[in-house]
């Protein structure tokens, strides 16, 4: 049955939505709209990944996409 919003997703006692079980290579389109964008590979930085991006965009906001 529809929720309010008409979505399908089923909520548990709680109100809360419940995950959807599937496999763990499912995609999902996002559509943005920005200035530029460059690809880049993830380097290793000890613990962690690192991604350098042009100095001029320092200070600007920027969204990571997992591709």
């Amino acid at each position: 049955m529809p929720n309010e919003k008409g979505q399908n997703n089923k909520t548990g006692n709680n109100g809360k939505l419940e995950p959807r079980l599937g496999p763990s290579n499912n995609k999902v389109k996002f559509e943005i709209y920005g200035e530029e964008m460059i690809e880049k590979r993830v380097k290793l930085s000890g613990n962690s990944g690192r991604v350098y991006l042009p100095p001029n965009w320092v200070g600007h906001r920027v969204k990571i996409i997992r591709i």
